[in-house]
Order: structure tokens, then C-alpha cells, then sequence
């Protein structure tokens, strides 16, 4: 009878591993991060932050053919960075586009209306994602928070490579920022107000 429960053991390991795969990085990939530093030069102080991190995929030829970027992204939560999920973290209340935001860290997606003509920064709440153990490849699976509507800038000749996600401020109005994403052919931007 041992015998007999061993080799049905030892079969269901088996088929076990044949159902789990993994993915490995062979290196760690590269990362970016983008981030605006407040400092209250009199008191020489760290007020706070807004940074958001993102890994860089890089802009195929063939997203170009006509209405393949279309499928991908069309009525759909797209994830847009690589690898790991894109991470916007902010330790200060913010609006973007005056939709307000409360201190905390949160996954982003890209959503992008069934017609087209409408984007939209996706914001997933991460522990919900944790949750239900929802890679960023998945992000069409995530449950959204709430989005926050971003406006197509005109369509630049030159094309960039790898995503760029671009946080800066006005220096006449520090508290005053823009979020930019380009990638490929794709502007996108929204105005960020911090509130100090």
C-alpha cells in the first residue's frame, strides 16, 4: 500500500510541475522613475514627493500596421510600462486633470475609450491587485478605483524608442506639474496641482 500511494505521489508532483511555468528575468531589468522633490529652501526641510516608476518597453514597427496599436489598446485597461506594475506614489494630496488624490501609492494602467478618441490613467488600488495575485500583464483583469482622463497631445514626427513617463514642474509655480507619457507615436499629458 505504501508503494502504491508513493508512485501516486510522485505522479501528481509530476503533473503539478507540468502545469506551473515561470518567468525569470536571466538579469534585473531596468526601471525608471520620474519624481518632483519639494523643499522648503528657508526652513531646509523635505516637504514631500510625487514620483511614479515604470519599466521601459520598447516601440515596435509593428504597433504602426495599420490598427494594431488599435487591438491592443482600444476599449481596453492596457498596462503600460514592462515587467513590473507602472507605480505612482505620492506622499502629498494632488489633483490631476481635479480629480483629488490622497497621499498613498497606487498601480497604473492606461484606459482607452471603445471609440478611440478617449484616454485615461487607470488607478488600481495595489492591495486589491495583491489580492487576487493579478500581474501587470493582467491589468485589463484589475478592478480600476477610478480614472482620471489625460489629453492627447498633437502626434510628434519624431518617434520615441522607450516609454518615457515624464513628471515636472513649473518653476514660476512649483506646485503647478505635468505628467507626460510618450511612447512611439503616443502624447499624452494632464496638469497636476499639488496641494501645500
Amino acid at each position: 500500500m505504501t508503494v502504491i500511494l508513493t508512485l501516486c505521489f510522485a505522479a501528481m508532483v509530476q503533473a503539478q510541475d507540468k502545469k506551473l511555468r515561470t518567468f525569470q528575468s536571466p538579469t534585473p531589468t531596468e526601471r525608471a522613475t520620474s519624481r518632483v522633490l519639494f523643499v522648503d529652501t528657508e526652513k531646509r526641510a523635505i516637504i514631500g514627493e510625487v514620483a511614479v516608476h515604470f519599466g521601459q518597453p520598447v516601440w515596435k514597427k509593428e504597433y504602426e500596421a495599420l490598427g494594431a496599436f488599435d487591438t491592443m489598446t482600444k476599449g481596453k485597461v492596457w498596462r503600460f510600462g514592462k515587467d513590473f506594475w507602472t507605480t505612482f506614489d505620492t506622499n502629498l494630496p494632488i489633483k490631476i486633470a481635479g480629480k483629488e488624490i490622497a497621499p498613498g501609492a497606487w498601480y497604473l494602467g492606461l484606459h482607452r475609450s471603445d471609440d478611440g478618441s478617449v484616454w485615461s490613467l487607470a488607478f488600481i488600488d495595489p492591495a486589491k491587485a495583491r489580492a487576487a495575485r493579478l500581474d501587470a500583464f493582467e491589468a485589463g483583469k484589475a478592478p480600476v478605483e477610478f480614472k482620471v482622463p489625460v489629453t492627447t497631445m498633437e502626434k510628434s514626427m519624431e518617434s520615441k524608442d522607450k516609454l518615457l513617463i515624464l513628471l515636472s514642474s513649473k518653476a514660476e509655480n512649483p506646485t503647478e506639474m505635468t505628467l507626460k507619457i510618450q511612447w512611439g507615436t503616443l502624447q499624452l499629458s494632464a496638469p497636476i496641482q499639488v496641494m501645500l
